[in-house]
């Protein structure tokens, strides 16, 4: 860490293990709260994320806690991709920091010390790409405005998109030679598969990893029974992971469910596939109690996303960006 951009007394030490897991969940929710940021980690959820390491991340290494006074008062951790834009390796930076300690220099000490750690790091002496570092910002949030003072560029538009109500859905008939069919445990490496090479044409870069998989999966929200997925023969052509967050409901006093991820395969869009999945999808969650839907989105999606989004009764909710400071 930069001492010298540190409040005296902060101390920035390595992820703990579990028992650190409850003081980070609350400062990410605090830092939501107090910035109106409609998201509500778990436990469970964030268990789940730090409990897989790969080469592109791992909690021992890549997480680190703030502490001052002996009360954790931020938190910060970061991974790595090679982006499909750009050819870049881009070290992804994100924090946070307990609203009852802002304007302390907390934030900037956490990025100062992300920054030194990313670039440090055995990746990225290994690359022979560039080296961005990104970082996400909620639109008008302090810590978009953190981003921006040291250097950091808006090169991205992301939406969260919102169907304020689940009335009024309307039919719409699932295209000729598909099958909705469910997914077997045994078939998840086929799903997670066909869902990562959906998006090999989008913008920025992922972790394809078995463990960034298991991230994925060993998430206990996730419900199966409420993915609609679209088979053609035994491949999967498209579909979309639906989700019910109940705890992030019953905080937040909702009753939300999220097209978590809508994907089809490049061989067999623009025939309709996810006009009709988004439809039954809807359909779904109304019949689980939900009220409104909600999904996420690239500004910029090459497919149209935006538009299908729009006319399927989805308007924008929240803006975030994705931003970078190249380094090499």
């Amino acid at each position: 860490m930069d001492v010298t951009m540190a409040p005296p007394g902060l101390v920035v030490r390595s992820f703990g293990g579990d028992e650190d897991l409850p003081e980070i969940v609350r400062v990410l929710n605090a830092e939501n709260d107090a910035d109106g940021v409609i998201e509500h980690e778990t436990l469970d959820a964030i268990r789940a994320w730090v409990s897989n390491p790969s080469e592109h991340f791992d909690a021992a290494r890549d997480v680190v806690v703030a502490s001052l006074d002996g009360r954790v008062v931020g938190v910060a951790g970061q991974d790595w991709v090679d982006t499909r834009d750009g050819e870049l390796r881009e070290f992804r930076l994100w924090g946070a920091v307990d609203p009852a300690y802002r304007r302390r220099g907390i934030g900037t000490a956490l990025l100062a010390d992300s920054e030194r750690r990313a670039l440090g790091s055995d990746a990225a002496r290994a690359s022979s790409r560039p080296i961005s570092l990104g970082a996400w910002g909620a639109a008008g949030r302090p810590g978009a405005h953190l981003l921006e003072r040291h250097g950091y560029e808006v090169v991205r538009w992301f939406f969260d998109m919102v169907r304020p109500s689940l009335d009024e859905i309307a039919e719409v008939e699932l295209p000729a030679g598909f099958a909705l069919r469910p997914v077997a445990a045994e078939q998840y490496p086929q799903l997670w598969r066909a869902n990562r090479e959906a998006f090999r044409d989008h913008w920025g870069g992922s972790d394809e990893s078995e463990a960034a998989m298991h991230r994925f999966f060993d998430d206990p929200s996730n419900d199966p029974s409420l993915w609609v997925i679209a088979w053609d023969g035994d491949e999967i052509a498209g579909g979309i992971i639906n989700a019910v967050h109940a705890e992030e409901n019953e905080a937040l006093g909702l009753r939300r469910g999220w097209l978590s991820s809508v994907f089809t395969r490049r061989p067999w869009r623009r025939r309709g596939l996810a006009r009709a999945l988004i439809a039954r999808s809807l359909v779904l969650l109304r019949d689980r109690g939900m009220t409104t839907a909600a999904l996420g989105v690239d500004a910029d999606n090459p497919s149209g996303a935006l538009g299908l989004y729009e006319s399927a009764g989805f308007a924008v909710e929240e803006r975030f960006t994705a931003m970078r400071k190249r380094v090499s």
